[in-house]
Formats: C-alpha cells, structure tokens, sequence
C-alpha cells in the first residue's frame, strides 16, 4: 500500500532550504521589503525564480511566504541565499524616533474620542 504525497509536509521544506532552518540574516523582519535586481538564471531553484518574478516591485517578506503559500521562516532562508548571491536587495523599515519623544496626554484623548466617534 503505497501513500499519497505529502507536498506541504516537512520533508517538502528541508528540500527547498537544503536542510537550513535558520537564514544568516536575522535582520529580514517580516515587513521587509525585498526587490529584484536582476533576472532568474537558468537551472535556479523554483522557490528563488519565484521570488525574482514576484518582487520586480517591492514586496514584503510576509507577503511572499503567504504568495509562495510557505512558513516565513522557509522564505526567510530562500531569502537570504538570493541576498547573498545579489538577486535581490532589502529594504528595512524605518523606525521613527517616536518612542523617544512623549505624546501629550491630551492629545491621546483627543484620539480616543476621535475614534470612539467611529
């Protein structure tokens, strides 16, 4: 008896990161935004052409996994292969320095009744 083919199991990823579970980059949050800076080659890896045809236009890295319908985690190291190969470049989010100026009390009640109106 012979059973069907389990095309999402684990087996599936440990082929497509080569065994790998963790990328060398950590900094790749999920809204990093990755871009294509050149074409698929001939003989690339699906997962990677894939990649490189999604994110002509800049792309979230949630946003890939959920296209290429993978765990983040996976797209993470398929990722980092193609940053270090030079097919795509990142684009971190900018944080604002927010956090470390205080927003008036006021201002905040202002906005909760602003959206309690709704």
């Amino acid at each position: 008896m012979s059973r069907a083919i389990d095309r999402e199991g684990p087996d599936r990823f440990y082929v497509i990161t080569s065994g790998r579970s963790r990328g060398g980059d950590e900094a790749l949050d999920s809204v990093t935004l990755i871009v294509t800076e050149s074409d698929p080659t001939p003989g690339m890896q699906s997962e990677h052409a894939r990649i490189l045809q999604m994110c002509r236009r800049p792309m979230a890295v949630v946003e890939i996994a959920a296209r290429l319908e993978l765990p983040v985690t996976v797209v993470r190291i398929l990722l980092t292969d193609l940053l270090d190969a030079g097919y795509v470049t990142a684009r971190h989010p900018v944080t604002t320095g927010s956090a470390t100026v205080p927003v008036s009390p006021a201002v905040l009640e202002k906005v909760l009744v602003a959206l309690h109106n709704l």
